[in-house]
């Protein structure tokens, strides 16, 4: 639930910045970095010159390739931005919540994206001791009698090259950390496990250990998937560390496919290279990642508000599932209205088509009907956040806010195209097992949304984020999770879960 009426400051400013017509006039400035690779949590030091200086000129810091305007027009949103409005001067950038890796800076003219000069590059490197990210983890599966691959590159800290120090003799590792070899027959329905060591030029080394299921020929590759819809609350970036604590998130609970909703442009991509999986990222704000490849990816958001994504992964040479990715509108949202302001379920429903979510998820299942036709065959998944609560939660037993029932649309239409909302399976009593995705550090209102007067109350808690699934899936367990013991805002920056909001985490068995 994107519930903060601005995102960061750079975000904001670099999101709300114009595009430029193409005819953009040549870069005749100057950039330059003092130094062409900073440490992480050093700043960016840079030197200007143009001869068109305005009080809305301004430097934005993107990665290397990512969203930049390398066309003069907006792609996305910048990670760090400053003005520069002098004819010549220095500035310095942040780095704080930056990975490591390869950057872009560009010098940008009048809150636009036309070039003062030619873009410099630069690199971030880690300051901290070579370390893997978890000191156990598991790989995609793999299938007897067939090549496998795979990638450890990410998982470690820092720059490294690798080594395998034990474990199976058809487990090969290079340098790269490439994970290549063919299981023989003899280790079909086994678990390889191997340990892995990673060294930097400094001399420290790191080590691992890590597994992977071999499954027999002519079987199903993947017969358990692990799947997730997760809000990442600005790509991670208001905690401290979040990229390393989403990675052992990841690796930690075995996960197999994630819905993404605030990536802040870059996180899907970002997430999967380091794990070594496959991605869609769409955009600003959704993504989808998969241990698995992504055999087909669907359209981006379009301008009728149509807030969702689709790709199809392949399981294995006969298996695939279809996963729609949605971020719903934020605002108005229903339980402010219904515990502050006790409007009538009518008013209520009003307030629904207001916030564009019942039009959203109507345009949504109308896009998902070839999909959902062909469950049989393929089965359908449908994460996101939905900013709404579930009419399976709001009933006589819960009586929430003093409510008998109240039908949410967001939750009634993917039932009403046959979908089962995956939590309610595993969980079927609302009461004794609520399921809170909002929030885990929200626990004090903090006003806004027209319900000001209600400043300083409890927060409503309530379950938005969702996993609905159609077609040969079985739910094997699904829950609301966080890392942890989060502290709540605005104590939050240490905690080890990354977001605002709980992720749902449902494992189902395939076929």
């Amino acid at each position: 639930m994107s519930r903060l009426l601005a995102l960061t400051i750079g975000l904001l400013a670099a999101v709300a910045l114009p595009a430029i017509p193409a005819h953009a006039d040549t870069p005749d400035g100057t950039l330059s970095l003092r130094t062409a690779s900073v440490k992480a949590g050093d700043p960016i030091e840079l030197s200007y010159s143009t001869p068109r200086p305005d009080s809305k000129n301004w430097i934005g810091l993107y990665t290397d390739p990512g969203n930049g305007p390398v066309d003069q027009k907006f792609v996305g949103p910048s990670l760090k931005w400053v003005y520069i409005p002098s004819s010549s001067g220095t500035a310095t950038l942040p780095t704080s919540g930056l990975e490591p890796g390869n950057y872009i800076t560009y010098a940008l003219a009048k809150d636009g994206y036309g070039w003062l000069a030619q873009p410099a590059k630069l690199k971030i490197v880690s300051s901290e001791p070579l370390h893997f990210v978890t000191g156990e983890f598991t790989l995609r599966n793999a299938r007897a009698k067939s090549p496998y691959t795979a990638s450890v590159t990410g998982t470690v800290r820092g720059e490294a090259t690798f080594r395998k120090v034990n474990g199976p003799a058809w487990v090969r590792v290079g340098q790269d950390g490439a994970v290549t070899g063919t299981p023989p027959a003899s280790a079909s329905a086994k678990t390889a496990t191997f340990t892995l060591e990673a060294r930097n030029d400094a001399g420290e080394s790191a080590t691992a250990t890590v597994s992977v299921r071999v499954r027999p020929p002519g079987g199903p590759l993947v017969p358990q998937l692990t799947t997730m819809s997760w809000n990442l609350w600005h790509g991670g970036s208001q905690v401290k560390g979040g990229r390393e604590k989403q990675l052992k998130f990841l690796l930690d609970r075995d996960i197999d496919v994630v819905g993404l909703q605030e990536t802040s442009s870059t996180s899907a991509k970002e997430l999967a290279e380091a794990l070594g999986w496959d991605y869609y990222q769409a955009g600003a704000d959704l993504g989808i990642i998969s241990r698995y490849p992504i055999a087909s990816r669907g359209p981006l958001p379009s301008e009728s508000g149509l807030v969702g994504i689709n790709a199809k992964i392949k399981l294995d040479d006969r298996h695939e599932v279809a996963i729609w990715n949605v971020h719903l509108g934020y605002t108005p949202y229903g339980p402010y209205d219904a515990c502050f302001g006790k409007f009538s379920v009518e008013r209520l429903m009003a307030r629904e088509a207001e916030s564009k979510r019942t039009r959203q998820i109507q345009e949504i299942m109308s896009s998902m009907s070839g999909d959902l036709a062909a469950a049989g065959r393929t089965p359908v998944l449908l994460t996101g956040d939905f900013n709404a609560p579930s009419h399976l939660d709001w009933t006589p037993e819960t009586r929430k806010c003093g409510y008998d029932s109240v039908p949410w649309p967001t939750s009634l239409a993917p039932e009403q195209s046959g979908m089962k909302d995956s939590y309610r399976v595993a969980h079927p009593d609302p009461v004794a097992d609520p399921g809170i995705t909002w929030s885990p550090i929200y626990t004090t209102f903090t006003g806004g949304y027209g319900h000001d007067s209600h400043k300083g109350e409890p927060e409503p808690q309530d379950r938005i984020d969702f996993i609905h699934y159609k077609g040969d899936l079985t739910v094997k367990s699904s829950d609301a999770v966080v890392e942890g013991t989060p502290a709540p805002i605005p104590n939050h920056q240490n905690n080890a879960w990354t977001t605002d909001h709980a992720a749902v985490l449902t494992t189902f068995i395939v076929g």
